[in-house]
């Protein structure tokens, strides 16, 4: 397994921006897809975003489409997530994820390793 580090959250207010950094280590980061979920207090798990291992494949939840951006740096082992236009209903605490197999799901029960999350608060 791979294993995965957040940072990057943050208070931000309505309409700022942050950068969420995803740190990988252990085996080859280049051969997962890798994701992003949020969840917020009280609710469920939710899918962001996810990107193929070649970065040339991207899928975003509706709710952050436009807004987000997900990106990778295989040859610096790191995932990134540029979250603008932020919304107080996008805080939550975030998590990115590694799928071994192909393809990229967007489902949680896909994704073998986790990080421990990071935290976004949106103030209006």
């Amino acid at each position: 397994q791979v294993q995965l580090v957040e940072s990057g959250g943050g208070l931000v207010q309505a309409g700022g921006s942050l950068r969420l950094s995803c740190a990988a280590s252990g085996r080859a980061f280049s051969n997962y897809a890798m994701a992003w979920f949020r969840q917020a207090p009280g609710k469920e798990r939710e899918f962001v975003a996810t990107i193929s291992w070649s970065g040339t494949d991207s899928t975003y939840a509706a709710t952050v489409k436009g807004r987000f951006t997900i990106s990778r740096d295989n040859a610096r082992n790191t995932l990134y997530l540029q979250m603008n236009s932020l919304k107080p209903e996008d805080t939550a605490v975030y998590y990115c994820a590694a799928h071994a197999s192909s393809g990229i799901p967007v489902s949680a029960n896909a994704y073998d390793s986790w990080g421990q999350g990071t935290q976004v608060t949106v103030s209006s």
